[in-house]
């Protein structure tokens, strides 16, 4: 499958959540990123600890997107944009503009 060419953030964000509509994929990356927040809060001691930050957040996002939303991330193709979608979309679950 390949994505359409997306110049900005907010032209590619419909899309992304369009790839995140069942509820235990969105939970999952809620999860994930709750995880992720908390790690860089208090666990990180040395940017060696970086590393290991994206497997937690990949791997809830990933579990979530091949067994329950049946889907290839766009993380393949469009990594820094499905990154700030993670956080947008963690952002707007959590003020309720968006549910899980």
């Amino acid at each position: 499958m390949t994505l359409e060419k997306y110049s900005t953030f907010w032209e590619f964000y419909p899309f992304y959540l369009s790839q995140h509509q069942n509820s235990v994929c969105r939970l999952l990356h809620f999860i994930g990123t709750s995880i992720i927040i908390l790690l860089l809060i208090f666990y990180v001691d040395s940017a060696k600890d970086l590393l290991f930050i994206p497997l937690v957040g990949y791997g809830f996002a990933w579990m979530g997107h091949f067994f329950f939303e049946k889907n290839k991330p766009a993380t393949f193709e469009y990594p820094l944009y499905s990154l700030m979608g993670d956080f947008v979309m963690f952002w707007q679950i959590l003020t309720r503009k968006e549910k899980i």
